[in-house]
């Protein structure tokens, strides 16, 4: 990643009590409430989280909410949640396939997801963690402030970066949960796809195409 970066007002809220009874597995989604044009989910009984439509949290999407319901989608499948109601997702398994073609400078571009929320990455094999610049970080919604300090070498030299954990990369159908990233001060062109994320899929080339599979 050093190489690399060288180069380079809420309303209607409405709360569920009695959600710590839920089960803790995984394929369990239950809806606690809705704050402005927000639903606060639980998944697989951990705390809940307020998502907005069209961000992720281990592994459901946010596709939309209204009233006492919401909409969401987990491994292409849709289901609608109700308060009070809790449901049974379960992804249907197998190899999520993405086909990557390199533009005129030989570089692997995709519009993927961080967070839940559209990101401009990078396929960076020689980055040792996803990187990104600090304007993109704050876009993306990530405190990167409150992570770890390290240091990154830069065009001018060394200077203080830091070490954050994302909740979730996603490209096309493939998506890997708490990646390490690294954020840097400086502007970068792309998010840089390293091998936190790279190092989760199976990687092959088949002509001048880059196929990136899921274990």
């Amino acid at each position: 990643m050093q190489r690399t970066a060288a180069r380079l007002g809420a309303t209607g809220f409405a709360l569920l009590v009695g959600l710590a009874a839920l089960p803790a597995c995984a394929a369990d989604v239950a809806l606690a409430g809705v704050l402005g044009g927000k639903a606060l989910l639980v998944v697989a009984g951990g705390a809940p989280r307020a998502l907005a439509p069209g961000e992720s949290h281990l592994g459901v999407r946010l596709l939309s909410v209204g009233g006492d319901g919401a909409l969401i989608e987990v491994d292409g499948a849709q289901r609608q949640l109700r308060l009070g109601a809790p449901v049974s997702v379960r992804a249907t398994g197998g190899a999520r396939r993405v086909v990557l073609s390199p533009d005129s400078q030989g570089h692997y571009l995709y519009q993927g997801h961080i967070n839940g929320r559209t990101a401009n990455l990078m396929v960076d094999t020689g980055a040792s963690t996803v990187a990104m610049g600090s304007a993109d970080a704050e876009r993306l919604g990530i405190d990167f402030r409150k992570g770890r300090a390290v240091g990154v070498r830069t065009a001018n030299g060394t200077a203080q970066g830091w070490h954050v954990k994302l909740d979730s990369v996603r490209l096309g159908g493939i998506e890997v949960y708490g990646v390490d990233a690294v954020v840097t001060p400086q502007p970068m062109p792309f998010i840089l796809l390293g091998n936190s994320f790279l190092g989760e899929v199976r990687m092959t080339r088949d002509a001048q195409q880059m196929v990136l599979e899921k274990r």
